[in-house]
């Protein structure tokens, strides 16, 4: 090899090493986590954020909350996945609001170097590309939900269910646990499967009240014996359109999360009974994996955050308080 060749490629090694190193010494100093929740609006996510903010405190690195206001808003959510990517942050904590739509996003972000943990809904033919996924065991939540909701109507009874979004991984999982447990009491027939609320309160709303005038015989009674909503807005909207038609604590009732407003529905035995995640823990851990993988430290592949079913005698117990009633205020002051 001539000489001035080997000159040329040790100045290229000599550069690439310097490169590196300054690149290295650029990165530097805590690393940053983004967050990207399905939406911003409803407690749940809120929650959400403040586990995620406990945890960043905790461990020292910057905890970035970016998120479109509605869960509907894929386009949105995949554009603002994009863009920490080129904002080149260390990790990613993603709670996907489609399956599908957001596969592209999350394995280009892996492509260029930027670990992607998922938290609440799943991902579909995903797995090997995200570092792992935190959530609740949804399939389980909506099983409680069926279980629960037919003991109270003694195994018989006619049963709506008001589902939220298509695509929705999370209460997708919820709605087929809560269809596949009815069908052990061949006396309780569901009357209403196909309904969706919508991304807002006030869109569930709206489709309550329509299914609401859709099931009363010719005297005007109503003909349903129990409802169950499968997330915070679709119940809120629910409860809404009972309240309005004088219904509220005539019919058996179950929901999906455990927002203030929903507790105090209770309370006045207007909902039965609440399945409950644990989005505080959820938003906790989903950074805590984000930085035990940066940090080459062996990750699980699935971290179950639990789910529970509640009702008005459980409010007040001394061991639900903490986890009923997070003290959100206190981290995102």
């Amino acid at each position: 090899m001539p000489k001035r060749f080997a000159v040329i490629i040790l100045l290229v090694i000599l550069s690439l090493s310097l490169f590196m190193c300054a690149e290295k010494k650029m990165k530097e100093g805590p690393l940053t986590i983004s967050v990207i929740p399905k939406g911003t609006t409803h407690a749940f996510w809120q929650s959400i954020h403040a586990g995620a903010v406990k945890a960043g405190k905790e461990l020292g690195v910057n905890v970035l909350w970016v998120g479109p206001e509605r869960e509907d808003n894929r386009q949105q959510q995949i554009m603002l996945v994009d863009n920490q990517v080129v904002n080149q942050v260390d990790a990613i904590v993603l709670a996907p609001s489609d399956a599908v739509a957001l596969r592209r996003p999350v394995k280009n972000a892996v492509r260029r170097g930027v670990p992607v943990v998922i938290i609440d809904s799943g991902l579909e033919n995903s797995a090997e590309v995200y570092a792992s996924f935190v959530a609740t065991d949804n399939l389980k939540g909506g099983e409680i939900a069926a279980d629960q909701l037919a003991k109270m109507l003694h195994g018989r009874g006619r049963i709506i269910m008001l589902r939220l979004l298509e695509g929705h991984a999370s209460t997708g999982k919820r709605e087929k646990g809560f269809l596949s447990a009815l069908q052990r009491y061949p006396e309780i027939e569901i009357t209403s499967a196909e309904q969706y609320g919508g991304a807002t309160k006030a869109s569930a709303q709206t489709a309550a009240e329509n299914l609401l005038l859709r099931f009363r015989d010719g005297q005007g009674n109503f003909t349903v014996d129990g409802i169950f909503c499968v997330n915070e807005s679709t119940t809120y909207g629910m409860l809404q359109a009972l309240r309005r038609h004088r219904l509220a604590g005539q019919v058996k009732f179950v929901g999906f999360d455990a927002a203030a407003s929903l507790l105090d529905a209770m309370k006045k035995d207007e909902i039965d009974g609440l399945v409950v995640q644990d989005p505080f823990k959820m938003g906790f851990l989903g950074v805590k994996t984000a930085v035990d993988f940066l940090n080459g430290k062996q990750v699980q592949k699935r971290i179950d955050t639990g789910v529970v079913f509640i009702t008005k005698a459980d409010i007040d117990k001394p061991e639900m308080q903490d986890f009923l009633f997070p003290d959100i205020e206190k981290w995102l002051q």
